[in-house]
Formats: structure tokens, C-alpha cells, sequence
């Protein structure tokens, strides 16, 4: 099977390999242009305005952080024929819609948060919403334990492997991520040999992304199933001002 993808007329793609391409926009204004996706996984910003306050060298705020973005999250879901996750907070589950069921991300440590009023949290949830069409290619369990990233080229980043084993569990062809953010979900696509699209409203991010999913896309074959390997750090990804 060609698994070559085709870029969409009137899509100018950031960055794009064989199987999938980056597009730098607003998801709102990119989605409408694309057709039915089998698979969504994506990691929204959460509506917490959130900054670690653990980091020496602090990431740059996330853009439109100030609200759980509601709107791109139920266009993202429809636009899914088979399936979609959707990472989001405990708090955000009131908000979301009503997912078929919950998966949690287990971590290897927890937050800090209020240490005098709150338990430490170690897990993120994430909804899935499956289709009519939805078939598991092989059926895992709801908790998922993978430990943290350490957040280097994201202040949210998730494990690659999390990202693998939802997207391996499906049978799916075309997997979209909305929110792309430092790449993940590509990546994970890449080592599956998987169609993806992206979209990443910030160009520093977009930026980011292409350089780890190009660093991804030339691995050997032989390697694709094993631990990420982080490229070498550029200087221009710290240099590339948030688009406005």
C-alpha cells in the first residue's frame, strides 16, 4: 500500500515527510479544509494559564492557555471517522464532552500543587470517543503507565511511547493532531508508519516540531520501535519569538 499522503489543495504545509505534513495556523481556520481522519490524539492546553515554577530555563506560556478551547476539541472529534483521545486535567472533565470512556496517564512522580489542602497528583486523564466505525486492533487497559518527560521541548510534552501504544491499539490509517505542539503524535505516527497531519498555532513550536520529526523520519527502520532519541538542540528553537 502507497503510503505516500496527499497535502490537500490550498494547504501550504510548515514541514511534511512522506507520511504526514505541519500546517502553522489556527486549528479553527485549518480544519474545515480537511476531509474525515480515522484516528484524533491530541493534547489541548488545558485552560490553566499554566508555567512550571520547577524549571531553572522557564518555557514561554502556552498560547490561548487562559481557556479550555471547547470549540477545537468537539471540531477535532467529529472530524474523526473512527476514534479520537483527548488529553485534558480532573477539573476539565465537567467541561469536556461525554466521552464513550477515560484512560488515565499514570506518571512516574506527582505535582506539587496545594501541599496543605490537595493530594499530589499523579496521572492526566484522557477521553476517547469512539465511533461506529472504531475497531481495536488490539484492546489495552485504561491505565497507561509511562514516566514524565522532563518537558524539554514543551512545557506539557508527552512520552512518544504513550502516544504509540493509543495510535498501535487502533486500526487506523490517518491519525490528527490539532494541538501538535513540539511534534509527539508525528513522531509516534512516524515510528508506526502511519499517515498524520499536524496543525501548531505557534511558530516557535512549529519550528521545534519540524526539526525532532525530520531528526525521526531519517532514523533506521531497525530503531523505530525504540526509545526516543533527542536530536541536537539548535539554537534557533530558543530563538524564535511566539507568533502573535
Amino acid at each position: 500500500m502507497d503510503t505516500k499522503i496527499k497535502i490537500p489543495d490550498g494547504i501550504t504545509p510548515y514541514y511534511s515527510t512522506n507520511l504526514g505534513f505541519l500546517v502553522h495556523g489556527d486549528c479553527l481556520e485549518i480544519m474545515p479544509q480537511l476531509g474525515e481522519v480515522d484516528l484524533v490524539l491530541t493534547d489541548p492546553q488545558y485552560g490553566m494559564e499554566f508555567q512550571s515554577n520547577y524549571r531553572i530555563v522557564k518555557h514561554d506560556k502556552i498560547h490561548g492557555d487562559e481557556n479550555l478551547p471547547l470549540e477545537e476539541i468537539k471540531m477535532a472529534i467529529n472530524k474523526a471517522g473512527a476514534a479520537a483521545y483527548v488529553f485534558c486535567r480532573w477539573d476539565n472533565i465537567y467541561e469536556m464532552p461525554k466521552p464513550k470512556s477515560v484512560l488515565i496517564w499514570m506518571k512516574n512522580n506527582w505535582s506539587m500543587g496545594d501541599l496543605k489542602h490537595e493530594h499530589g497528583r499523579q496521572y492526566e486523564i484522557i477521553c476517547f470517543y469512539s465511533k461506529e466505525n472504531h475497531v481495536f486492533k488490539k484492546r489495552i487497559p485504561d491505565i497507561l503507565k509511562y514516566r514524565r518527560t522532563g518537558n524539554i521541548y514543551h512545557p506539557t510534552q508527552k512520552p512518544v511511547g504513550i502516544m504509540v501504544q493509543l495510535i498501535e491499539c487502533n486500526k487506523a490509517v490517518l491519525i490528527l493532531d490539532p494541538f501538535l505542539g513540539s511534534g509527539t503524535t508525528a513522531i509516534a505516527c512516524e515510528r508506526l508508519n502511519r499517515q498524520w497531519i499536524g496543525i501548531e498555532i505557534s511558530e516557535k513550536y512549529c519550528e521545534i516540531a519540524a526539526k525532532r520529526i525530520e531528526h525521526e523520519s531519517k532514523r533506521p527502520t531497525l530503531f523505530k520501535g525504540s526509545l526516543e532519541v533527542k536530536p541536537k538542540t539548535r539554537k534557533q528553537i530558543g530563538m524564535i519569538k511566539e507568533s502573535k
